[in-house]
């Protein structure tokens, strides 16, 4: 990996690969940055960063492919804010809010494609 990472996410993308999301190296320095695990090489690349560096956050794989990433801890501040990665385009988006900022918590993706974010 280029970055050395604890408290971070890694989601099996439809194509196999390992997404790694954010995390940190030593707290307090939160990262945003992400890589991409190719299992059939054993390689690692850089991919997008994210729009808000976060650690003990979640991230999903939803049905479409992209993976939402939830809330968080970040620079003392828990977090609301979620994003989408888009592995076709290595680019992430801001999306909407939740209701409250929390951090350490699940999230479900169910059986009508919604996010069940607990805890």
């Amino acid at each position: 990996m280029s970055d050395a990472r604890y408290l971070h996410t890694a989601s099996v993308l439809s194509n196999g690969k390992v997404l790694v999301t954010a995390g940190s190296y030593g707290l307090p320095t939160n990262l945003n940055s992400a890589e991409l695990y190719d299992p059939s090489t054993g390689t690692w690349t850089n991919t997008g960063s994210m729009n808000n560096a976060r650690v003990s956050h979640t991230g999903s794989v939803l049905s479409n492919g992209k993976v939402l990433v939830t809330g968080g801890y970040s620079n003392g501040i828990n977090l609301n804010s979620a994003e989408l990665y888009d592995p076709s385009t290595g680019i992430w988006t801001s999306t909407g809010n939740m209701t409250i900022a929390r951090n350490s918590h699940t999230a479900s993706v169910l059986s009508n494609g919604k996010v069940l974010v607990t805890g």
